[in-house]
Formats: structure tokens, sequence, C-alpha cells
């Protein structure tokens, strides 16, 4: 039976989001709530924090930010607004299917292109070639990146883990498309899941896909379980696979969040092990940038 999605149509008053410890400092999100419903989303922490179902209720009710591009294109404008980079799809995907009714990402995307704003987006969604000739634009105006999310081509775990995402040879063959268009776009092999999706031929497996798909990078994480993730990701584990239970109870013990160097390095090496092998590196044959700053001419008396 399907699951009943309630859309919510609500404005909001602003479009750019401060953002701490994350690596980036802006952050957009043109929907709340994601269809996608994967078990280990590290989203479910931040609803829980915030009193929210982190549960499978989450992925239900999507917030609709009906008014964001406008909202954005004030923001971009105003004389203190200093042109940072705004990363795309960090709490929630911006390309939920109701993006194809609503075209919020694609409006945003070109309010940031306008402007000439630096800009990434993370997304499990090959709709995103839809909006190739923006993206394509905006390249040759500012600095623009994409990041698929494709942990794993192993079927099984992919079907058990993202219930509702597309298939990962479908963001693979979206990966080809904006790279021949000449945009950057990388793989993001994460998380990774310690005995379920780390085995070297699974990880092989994602790297010599990348590279086919003429991927500019890629990287991985481990799986990280903070509270509201770690509830629900370790309820779908002991349906899934309750044989690695022990593991999980081992290695998360104590309430422990993230895992140390001793399990994460190991990893990390061995996908830049793979990617060295497979000659993953930028490939594109047309490279879409902005044309450099203009130097300050100065004269000679």
């Amino acid at each position: 039976m399907a699951t009943r999605i309630e859309y919510r149509e609500e404005p909001c008053k602003s479009a750019l989001n401060p953002v701490k410890g994350m690596g980036f400092k802006w952050s957009l999100n043109p929907y709340m709530g994601c269809v996608h419903r994967c078990t280990f989303c590290y989203v479910r922490a931040f609803e829980k924090r915030s009193d929210r179902p982190s549960d499978d209720r989450y992925g239900t009710s999507i917030r609709v930010k009906t008014n964001i591009a406008e909202v954005l294109r004030k923001e971009l404008a105003r004389s203190t607004w200093q042109r940072e980079q705004v990363t795309i799809g960090a709490a929630t995907d911006p390309y939920q299917p109701v993006e194809g009714k609503f075209k919020l990402t694609r409006a945003c995307l070109e309010m940031l292109g306008a402007a000439s704003n630096p800009f990434a987006i993370i997304t499990r969604g090959p709709m995103i070639v839809r909006d190739l000739d923006v993206l394509v634009e905006a390249a040759q105006r500012a600095d623009v990146s994409v990041t698929f999310s494709i942990p794993t081509l192993d079927e099984d775990v992919w079907k058990r883990t993202e219930p509702s995402t597309a298939h990962p040879r479908q963001r693979l063959r979206a990966v080809k498309a904006l790279v021949d268009a000449g945009v950057k776009a990388s793989v993001g092999m994460a998380p990774i899941l310690p005995g379920i999706s780390d085995r070297p031929e699974q990880l092989r497996e994602v790297v010599r896909a990348a590279r086919e798909a003429g991927a500019t990078g890629v990287w991985a994480n481990l799986l990280f379980l903070r509270p509201g993730t770690r509830e629900h990701f370790l309820e779908h584990l002991a349906e899934d696979w309750p044989e690695q239970l022990p593991l999980y109870e081992r290695l998360y013990a104590r309430r422990r969040a993230y895992l140390g160097a001793e399990e994460r390095n190991p990893l990390r090496a061995e996908v830049s092990k793979l990617a060295r092998e497979h000659g993953i590196r930028d490939r594109r044959k047309v490279r879409l940038s902005p044309p450099p700053e203009p130097e300050q001419l100065s004269l000679a008396l």
C-alpha cells in the first residue's frame, strides 16, 4: 500500500539559512520533509531535536515554500550579501517528486545564476537533468557543483534502506548527463553501512560505475547515528539484518553517534585507492567556469 503524502503550501520568511558545523555557511531548502524516507537519514535527528516525528511518520508531510524564489532574489540583492556559496539539499533533497509541479528548485537556481552566486547541490534525484539548461548557464557565471548521493549499487541494500529513491543507476546516468554538458558532478558514497555495504567488492562496484559515468570525484563516509536517526535505523536493522545488531551495538555503544578514526580512516583509504586505480578525476571535455575576476588596473606614472 502506497504511503499517503501531505503537501503543505506555506510561504517562507527567509530563504538562506546560516549553518554551523556542516562545512558550509549557508543552506537553501525549497522543501522541508523528504519522501525518500531513507532509514539512515541524519535529518531525523534534527526532527527529534525540534520535537517533530522522526520515525516512519517523517516524510509523510512535505512543506512547500511557495514564495522561496522571490525571497531568495531579495536576499541575494542585499548590499550586505557577500556572494558566499549556498548549499542546496543539505536538509531535504531539492528534487522531491512534487518539484515537477512547483519548480521551486529550478526557480532558485535561476535566481542564483542571475546573481552569479556560487552554489552546490546535494541530491539523489535524477530529475535534476531537467534543469541542465539552468545549470549550464549558472556554471558560466559562478562556481557550480553537484554531488549525487550513491552509497551502494547493491540492489537489496538500496531497496531496504532507500525505499522511495530513484535507482542508483538512474543517478549515475544523471551524473553522466551533467558531466557531458560541462557541469562538475561527483559521487558521494554516504553513508556506508558497516557489515552491510562496506565489502571491498561493493565499494569497488560504485567507484567503477562512478568512473564510467565520468564523475569528477568520489568520496565516502560512514553512517552516523544521532538520537532520532539511531532509533529509526536500528529498528529497521532488526527487521532487515538482525544478525548485524551485535556489530552495531558494539560500534555505536554508549550512544556513540560517530565512528572514530580507527573505523573511518580505513574505509576512506580504500575508496581513495579505488579512485586512483580507476583514474577518477575531472575529465570533462568542456569545463564550464565563470570568467576570471577583473584585475584592478593601476596607472604607472
